[in-house]
């Protein structure tokens, strides 16, 4: 029997009574399955005694001690003090709430304490103690390391282990083994049954360790099967029944087709070797049997529409079309402008299509786009609306990807015949994450940014100190360059209460144009503005009319203001990394030296700290977003919380990236000799997808 399928309910256990029951189901555990996957959060080392004097030298004490008296204090309600001795020195136990232990706890007897000491009150004391008579103990030899569990109220470590200890022996020493036996020699793993026991009761620090990676191992090993599987379905469902062109050849300068050649010769400019990379990628994907799917990634300013803009072109030769889907108006209309710019003096067709457009524009665009006479076609969600037909969409291009969810990706695919996809997005994944989220996709990552970028220095300020800020904005607005002033809200009765004590961009707009800045002119934009107006607006801000633009995040994504050099953002503690590194991008765009100013609350929480922090130190945003990572863990990161995420016990993507891409490339490995999995030695691989679907999830 598998572990998942071991349901026999917690009250079969000794001492598992009805309240005790209630409360593990409110830690989620009803039944023993539950039970033996609740792994500790820590070990307690009782290998060997620490006393009293070493306090401060290891995690906590673990000492022999003698009780020397029983103490009263506080009022109304009193609390016991229990005054103790080792062979070292004295302390004080205090038992709040645990007046009990005055009987428990006899004057003269001894007794093994175990707990976190530390000095109050001119005494060294501890509140967080374990208790075991001296004379029975048998603890430290039996189990030197003893599991300690989250609890819940009315639940004990001492009531949780004896349940533990028994569920183990009862239930857990003949599991079925989970994993094939060949992987299990060839990383020299645990069985099932023996990690299940040394990771509650390990006898050794080796053990434990040992048990903890064949645990997490397995945890990871079906997540990578799931996304492996799911890339094989993929690769599966559809193989290309056109002919494909020639090769392109291995290398990058051989890498470029006819018309992406005619382009960079166009270039002012080289490209970068990460951008020639990733098109050589693209091509190779495209030319091959089955639909590409890849994920393009890249710090702001890195190149990555330029890359798009090649495999359209590739497309083209191909005799197909491409549609490229961006979240805003105001981003889709800057890539259209770019891509008539750049593509149409080489004979290719470009349309802008949103749900803006007039009835009879759209009419004429829709034909058009039908016919075939339409090359590539730029805009929101209108691309994937019921009455627009493409007449053979070869290439879909979504860019800031995770600004769309699984259903609109598929509403776009459904239009084509199993076209290829890239996914671009400028909120850089870890290589972690991206194996976990996007690990049945190919990845293509655009390290370098063009020639001649400057770094943006980031400077951080008070609000009691923004007139510094103001001060310095005005020197770079009178060099003859711009700024951007962002807020977190539009207006200043938005959200809770708690927002009462924050600047809004509309009523600081009208405060930089008529007193803080007067000479200069200021504009505002934000989320609630027309899509006109916002178009107007950003279209006189990039031609110089506009001298300091006020926004919300609205300008996080697209704006290319080359002349912009100053970026302040006030109640920056309120935005999250991924945003903060977004908006510091929109400056740094042209050759002059850009500055990003963080202006934060004069009280300031240790989260928002830890994040300025990062943003101070670090430029790169795939180094900002590992840290991002960290801080709020991998579900929020890029959009993934709202489109699904993985869900694993004790393995973690990040803490454990190198046994993350061992396993992955095991399991890849299996599934590419059997896809199928019917050799006998990966029965068990399907047996447990079959029949005790893995802890591992993944929904995207």
């Amino acid at each position: 029997m598998f572990l998942n399928e071991l349901r026999a309910s917690i009250n079969t256990l000794k001492g598992a009574g009805s309240q005790t029951c209630q409360i593990l189901a409110r830690l989620g555990i009803a039944d023993i399955a539950a039970l033996l996957s609740y792994f500790p959060r820590d070990w307690e080392d009782r290998s060997h005694f620490v006393s009293l004097s070493q306090w401060n030298q290891e995690r906590q004490v673990y000492t022999i001690a003698r009780v020397l008296a029983h103490e009263w204090f506080g009022y109304p309600k009193k609390t016991l003090k229990v005054h103790i001795e080792d062979e070292t020195g004295r302390a004080e136990l205090i038992c709040f709430n645990r007046p009990f232990l005055e009987k428990q706890l006899v004057v003269g007897k001894q007794y093994i304490i175990s707990g976190q000491f530390s000095y109050r009150y001119g005494s060294l004391q501890s509140t967080n103690f374990e208790i075991e008579n001296a004379e029975q103990a048998r603890t430290s030899t039996e189990f030197p390391f003893l599991p300690i569990y989250p609890l819940s109220a009315g639940l004990s470590q001492k009531i949780l282990r004896r349940l533990m200890y028994q569920a183990l022996h009862i239930y857990g020493k003949n599991l079925e083994e989970e994993l094939p036996e060949p992987v299990l020699k060839k990383y020299g793993l645990l069985s099932k049954s023996a990690a299940l026991h040394a990771i509650h009761f390990p006898k050794s620090r080796d053990e434990l360790e040992a048990a903890v990676r064949r645990i997490k191992f397995e945890e990871l090993f079906y997540l990578e099967v799931l996304i492996g599987r799911r890339a094989l379905e993929r690769r599966q469902e559809y193989r290309r029944q056109e002919p494909a062109l020639p090769s392109l050849g291995n290398s990058l300068s051989q890498g470029l087709s006819p018309l992406q050649q005619r382009l960079a010769e166009r270039l002012p400019f080289k490209l970068t070797y990460g951008q020639l990379n990733a098109i050589n990628e693209i091509n190779h994907d495209m030319a091959g049997p089955h639909p590409m799917a890849r994920l393009l990634q890249g710090d702001v300013g890195s190149g990555k529409t330029l890359v798009s803009f090649m495999a359209a072109l590739r497309a083209l030769e191909y005799g197909g079309q491409t549609a490229i889907l961006a979240p805003t108006e105001l981003l889709a209309r800057q890539h259209a402008e770019n891509a008539a710019r750049l593509l149409e003096p080489l004979g290719l067709s470009v349309a802008f299509l949103t749900g803006n457009i007039k009835a009879a524009g759209r009419s004429a665009l829709l034909k058009a786009l039908a016919a075939g006479h339409i090359h590539i076609v730029i805009g929101t969600h209108a691309l994937f609306s019921a009455d627009v037909r493409y007449h053979k969409l070869r290439l879909v291009i979504i860019d800031e990807q995770h600004r769309f969810g699984v259903l609109q990706r598929s509403a776009i695919m459904a239009k084509g015949d199993h076209p290829d996809l890239l996914m671009m997005s400028a909120t850089p994944i870890p290589r972690t994450l991206a194996l976990t989220v996007f690990g049945d996709l190919d990845v293509s990552v655009i390290k370098d940014v063009p020639p001649g970028r400057k770094t943006v220095k980031t400077h951080l300020a008070k609000q009691s100190n923004e007139k510094k800020v103001y001060d310095f904005v005005r020197q770079e607005l009178a060099a003859g360059h711009q700024a951007y002033f962002v807020y977190p809200l539009i207006e200043g009765d938005e959200g809770s209460s708690s927002s009462g004590n924050l600047k809004n961009a509309e009523a600081m707009a009208k405060r930089l144009a008529s007193s803080i800045f007067p000479e200069y002119r200021v504009a505002l934009v934000h989320s609630r503005l027309d899509e006109d107006e916002k178009r107007k607006t950003m279209t006189a801000f990039r031609a110089g009319d506009i001298h300091i633009l006020v926004a919300t995040s609205v300008v996080e994504v697209g704006v290319d203001v080359p002349n912009a050099t100053c970026m302040v953002i006030e109640h920056a503690e309120r935005f999250g990394l991924s945003a903060l590194h977004q908006l510091r991008g929109r400056v740094g765009r042209g050759q002059a030296q850009s500055y990003c100013f963080l202006v934060y609350s004069d009280r300031l929480t240790e989260d928002g700290k830890q994040r300025l922090k990062v943003m101070l130190e670090y430029s790169d945003g795939f180094t900002i977003a590992e840290e991002d990572l960290k801080l709020r863990g991998p579900g929020h990161i890029a959009g993934t919380a709202q489109s699904g995420y993985i869900n694993l016990g004790l393995a973690d993507p990040v803490e454990d990236s190198a046994l993350l891409e061992v396993v992955r490339e095991e399991a890849f490995s299996i599934l590419e000799r059997d896809p199928g999995l019917l050799a006998p030695e990966h029965l068990v691989i399907r047996q447990v997808l079959e029949r005790a679907p893995p802890f591992a999830q993944v929904v995207l």
